[in-house]
């Protein structure tokens, strides 16, 4: 399973983000126009599509498209 493409289509389809603006240092807030409930949306589908457990303190530290995908690939290790 590819993590970012996984990530880039769950910001395409669920938040209807331009792919070409899904790039690995886009920060989701500054960058892509992500408010919180749209990002508590994202977390929730980053679990269910990854199916991990990410709790809210860890959340918090995803901000970017490379801290995110850096942080499932070490969860989906564990």
């Amino acid at each position: 399973m590819d993590i970012s493409n996984t990530i880039t289509k769950i910001l395409v389809d669920k938040l209807g983000i331009a792919e070409t603006e899904v790039t690995p240092d886009a920060n989701f807030v500054r960058d892509l126009g992500i408010d919180s409930l749209d990002y508590a949306e994202l977390v929730m589908e980053f679990e269910q599509s990854f199916n991990i457990r990410i709790p809210d303190e860890d959340a918090e530290h995803l901000q970017t498209m490379n801290q995110a995908v850096a942080y499932i690939d070490n969860k989906m290790k564990s």
